[in-house]
């Protein structure tokens, strides 16, 4: 099924509402999928719109703070697993954003059904190297990082 939404412009359902669109990150053009919690009816929370539209009037001065979470989470998780001590091939030493970028590729963007956190609510999606089945997940709040994960913390 397909609708036409006046703020998320053209989506598909299937379990979530998607699309892919084209979004600047860093100054490239990346191509990446829109997901939108919904039921199959196409009527969204105003929330959602609210959350939506202030994530991408705020997103170029988000992505800073964004890629420094996830480096931030990567180095936790990475003395988590003792990958610090002893070297592991799949966990490399990442120290700063510029080697982080060689390792994570922007994939997604999240809106979610509003109730989870006392406000607007995103998350964004991140394939990663070290973990190619969990990926990187990382929730907003009213344009701001709250928490990084797998990519289900922004499901």
């Amino acid at each position: 099924m397909r609708i036409n939404d006046s703020i998320f412009g053209e989506l598909e359902y299937d379990y979530i509402w998607t699309k892919d669109v084209i979004i600047d990150f860093l100054g490239k053009e990346t191509e990446i999928s829109l997901m939108v919690n919904g039921d199959e009816d196409g009527v969204f929370e105003e929330e959602q719109y609210i959350a939506y539209t202030l994530l991408m009037k705020k997103w170029s001065n988000l992505q800073e703070e964004i890629l420094e979470a996830i480096l931030n989470y990567y180095k936790s998780k990475r003395h988590e697993l003792g990958y610090d001590i002893e070297n592991y091939e799949k966990y490399p030493l990442i120290e700063n954003i510029e080697n982080l970028l060689k390792n994570i590729t922007l994939v997604g963007i999240v809106i979610p059904y509003s109730g989870a956190y006392d406000g607007r609510e995103c998350g964004v999606t991140f394939d990663c190297t070290w973990d190619n089945e969990n990926g990187i997940g990382v929730c907003l709040v009213d344009e701001k990082v709250i928490e990084v994960g797998y990519q289900d913390v922004v499901m």
